[in-house]
């Protein structure tokens, strides 16, 4: 035993197995960045945290402001959070936030696929959460499904 765990007994074992969402989220950022500057966009960071901006794009003499996202593939889809949760917080005033009016695009990173997409707020449902159908639908249904193709970026590995 260490003089560490003797000084400090009750200190739960770390695990390596967990990672840190703000880790999670970091990466996915990392990877937007890179692929929209190796497509030409102009990326500008926000300083400090806690904006509801993450990222703001220039696109010519267009300026987008950007919330990054990190996307789940489940089912032959992309699954994003287009809300922010405050319920973890003790006493929260709200316990969901949406972007509306607050951002232009979701820049989404899927790290199973290596891909990511710029989304409109626009093109998605922002109170209920993001998809985009990677695989055909089964019954081959095309209308009010929002395919992920028109929406990729590039695809890169940061893995």
């Amino acid at each position: 035993m260490s003089d560490l765990d003797t000084a400090c007994p009750r200190r739960l074992p770390r695990s390596v197995d967990v990672e840190h969402p703000k880790d999670i989220g970091d990466r996915s950022t990392l990877a937007i960045v890179f692929a929209l500057r190796s497509h030409g966009y102009g990326v500008f960071l926000p300083f400090g945290e806690n904006t509801r901006i993450d990222l703001i794009l220039e696109n010519g003499s267009v300026l987008r402001r950007v919330q990054c996202k990190t996307g789940r593939l489940r089912d032959g889809t992309v699954r994003f959070a287009t809300c922010s949760t405050y319920a973890h917080h003790p006493n929260p005033k709200v316990r969901r936030r949406v972007y509306h009016g607050e951002i232009d695009d979701f820049a989404v990173y899927c790290p199973e696929l290596g891909a990511v997409y710029l989304v409109p707020i626009d093109d998605i449902d922002a109170k209920s959460g993001g998809t985009l159908r990677v695989d055909p639908p089964r019954n081959n249904q095309k209308k009010g499904v929002r395919f992920a193709a028109p929406y990729e970026v590039a695809r890169i590995d940061v893995y």
